[in-house]
């Protein structure tokens, strides 16, 4: 589906250089956004998206888990193409610890990057979003909702993620007055390097088949399964939509709790 109200609104993506951030970016990207897109390490990756993305994609290097850093990216954003419409906060960290094996810096870079980075990116790009009544997207996690998972104990993980949803709500509930849409998309298992990483293929293909036996639909996900979302969220189709969270995880079998 092609959303011609998004060809030229320029929308900053966080943590874009993998996975689905770089999926989303392209997504926008070929939609007609002017896309900004934020790395921190992956430069060499940042630089390959920037090539496929051609003239519609210019990359920003910042940590969103340092405010000052955060702040000086929307500036940046603003000054390269003179404002900002819509705000998707990627940037995440995954990360397995058993509760009685807790490592507090583990869970910083954690709480830090997922939690804090999504409030820093909403402060900073806020005045420029009320001025365009633009949108927010925030990327949360099915984990956040009350997921298990077959990767790990992944508690402290799911409660940066569930604060990730409960800012989504709020925010939505003040900024509504500006005009402004906040929603989040909380994604399953989606293979991405984060997923996958240091798994052999046997190891992988277990892993793959676990999870579509703990789903509806029997299948596991894709960067494009969230991508679209994001898009649509950020289109005129979605305009009477805000305060939601897009669970899209296959339809899940092994939720921790029912309870509305």
């Amino acid at each position: 589906m092609s959303y011609p109200e998004l060809s030229n609104r320029v929308v900053l993506v966080t943590g874009a250089s993998r996975g689905i951030g770089r999926e989303i970016a392209l997504e926008f990207a070929r939609e007609g956004c002017c896309v900004a897109a934020n790395y921190n390490s992956s430069e060499e990756q940042a630089n390959e998206l920037k090539r496929e993305g051609k003239d519609r994609i210019e990359i920003f290097k910042a940590d969103v888990s340092r405010r000052s850093e955060v702040d000086s990216l929307v500036n940046s954003v603003v000054s390269r193409f003179g404002k900002l419409n819509i705000l998707v906060n990627n940037a995440g960290v995954a990360g397995t610890m058993p509760i009685d094996q807790y490592d507090e810096k583990k869970f910083e870079k954690m709480w830090d990057t997922n939690y804090m980075g999504t409030q820093y990116s909403t402060i900073a790009a806020l005045p420029h979003l009320k001025h365009n009544k633009g949108c927010i997207i925030n990327i949360a996690s099915n984990a956040g909702i009350g997921t298990d998972t077959p990767t790990g104990p992944v508690s402290f993980y799911a409660v940066s993620k569930a604060a990730v949803i409960m800012f989504t709500k709020r925010s939505a509930f003040e900024l509504g007055k500006h005009g402004i849409r906040v929603n989040a998309i909380a994604p399953g298992w989606i293979e991405t390097g984060m997923t996958t990483g240091g798994k052999n293929p046997e190891e992988l293909d277990r892993v793959k088949a676990n999870i579509r036996g703990r789903t509806f639909l029997g299948l596991t996900g894709e960067p494009r399964h969230i991508s679209k979302i994001a898009t649509f969220l950020a289109s005129d189709g979605a305009a009477f939509v805000s305060g939601q969270i897009i669970v899209a995880d296959g339809g899940r079998t092994d939720n921790l709790t029912h309870s509305v």
